[in-house]
């Protein structure tokens, strides 16, 4: 759709737009670390496995590599046009305000259901441990917590997500040690492995590529998450150069803790052995001796989901704060406290998280079923429009703002668009798959008709606008 608005730049938010500068280099760069290193890691991560065997450390590297390619052209826009709405402020001055508020509300459709996920999640661990308490007080307690949290100054947000992440963070640094370890048959209990397992059982591609395909397609979604630190930066001291470095350090230390926890995993289990549903992180403490696995497994995956629930909550309060600032919600929303928290836009995020909670635990396979389908391939969409708004923006910004690049996109275009062709390929791929394809379908009609309202949203104001 092209369109005046299109053509012409919108004027961008004000670098502070009314929030407070709190956030510093290590909240954000332990932020961007905490929103991706959750259960998917640790626990889905053996779906991969079983699908492509020890091939699953190339699938990876491909989504590592996926996902620092996209990271950087948020950063190269961020850096240059801080906002807390990232993305859909991009979009918006790429396309026109029906993309803005397409691709901002689809994000934030998609945050405030898998806070229901992340919540239910965390209850069903801590009910493990004290059956005593129902399921459902768990969840309202661990909403209301981090709830009061987000109400408060985002400097208190940031240093709870630090230690959050950073408790992740040294649970993978530790277990890459004890595998390592492990490997080398320093243990006790313990003898060199080398290359049995890697090469065993089928050969490192005991599926072919067509396995490492499949293994792609399970674990590129382990890597959402990492757009949440573009959306904090507005909330930093230099954004500018506070978004470029978090991403920098974040997008690499995570493709490091992802990869070398899969070459650990497929060096010390035979693959075949891994079960869907156990975490294969437990499965390998449990084979080097190390006692209580479970227990240590489940403490570590809780502190994961509070981190992402905390970061989770962060992102979809100043991402429909953002649309409100830009005409896109009710105005009543860019309303901030003393302390510079948009306290009306974290309540309406909540808000619809505890009816998401609720549509969980009454109708789990049904209703909360179709939403979680709607907002399955969300990540893949919201990547794919990234690289088309990198693709505009930077040409608008080499013509008016060259000064404002302070990040730049690696070998741009080229690899924006041959990373924007992947994106489009591992959909195109998804449409093979039964439960893939309904996530797909799913998705494509919810984007389709936020796209709809958006464009019948730029009119009525467009037609509002010549009225006056």
């Amino acid at each position: 759709m092209t369109s005046k608005a299109a053509a012409e730049p919108a004027a961008a938010e004000p670098a502070a737009e009314g929030l407070a500068a709190g956030l510093r280099q290590r909240h954000l760069a332990m932020l961007a670390m905490g929103g991706v290193i959750g259960s998917g890691l640790f626990v889905s991560s053996g779906v991969g496995i079983k699908l492509a065997g020890p091939g699953i450390v190339l699938s990876f590297v491909l989504a590592g590599t996926l996902a620092m390619l996209v990271m950087r052209m948020m950063a190269e826009m961020a850096a240059a046009i801080p906002s807390s709405g990232s993305f859909s402020v991009h979009a918006e001055r790429a396309f026109g305000p029906w993309a803005g508020f397409a691709i901002g509300w689809l994000y934030w459709a998609a945050l405030v259901v898998v806070l229901a996920v992340e919540a239910t999640a965390a209850a069903i661990i801590v009910n493990s441990w004290l059956p005593g308490i129902p399921q459902w007080a768990l969840v309202l307690l661990f909403m209301a917590v981090l709830t009061a949290v987000n109400f408060t100054a985002v400097s208190r947000f940031g240093e709870l997500e630090f230690w959050l992440a950073l408790i992740k963070v040294v649970a993978v640094v530790a277990f890459l040690v004890l595998g390592v370890l492990a490997f080398l048959g320093v243990l006790p209990g313990t003898s060199f492995v080398g290359t049995t397992n890697l090469l065993g059982n089928g050969g490192l591609l005991p599926n072919g590529w067509e396995g490492v395909g499949t293994g792609l397609l399970a674990v590129v979604f382990t890597f959402g998450g990492l757009e949440v630190v573009t959306i904090a930066a507005a909330e930093s001291d230099d954004p500018a150069h506070a978004v470029g470095k978090a991403v920098r350090n974040a997008v690499v230390r995570i493709s490091v803790f992802y990869i070398g926890s899969m070459l650990v995993i497929v060096s010390l289990l035979p693959w075949s052995s891994v079960h869907i549903g156990q975490s294969p992180f437990a499965a390998v403490l449990e084979r080097i001796g190390i006692p209580a696995t479970g227990q240590i497994m489940n403490v570590v995956v809780l502190f994961a989901l509070l981190s992402t629930l905390n970061t989770n909550m962060y992102g979809a309060a100043r991402m429909v704060y953002s649309l409100a600032q830009r005409g896109h919600a009710p105005r009543a929303l860019t309303k901030v406290d003393r302390n510079g928290v948009p306290v009306f836009a974290v309540a309406a995020s909540v808000l619809f998280g505890f009816v998401a909670v609720a549509l969980n635990a009454l109708w789990p396979d049904t209703v909360f079923q179709y939403l979680l389908n709607a907002v399955g391939s969300v990540l893949l969409i919201v990547w794919i429009l990234v690289a088309c708004t990198q693709l505009r923006v930077r040409k608008q910004l080499e013509r008016t703002a060259p000064e404002s690049l302070t990040v730049r996109m690696w070998g741009f275009p080229y690899l924006t668009w041959a990373t924007l062709a992947a994106m489009i390929a591992i959909l195109a791929v998804m449409t093979g798959d039964a439960d893939a394809r309904i996530q797909l379908i799913s998705s494509g009609v919810l984007v389709a008709a936020l796209v709809v309202a958006g464009v019948c949203w730029q009119r009525a104001r467009r037609a509002a606008d010549q009225t006056v």
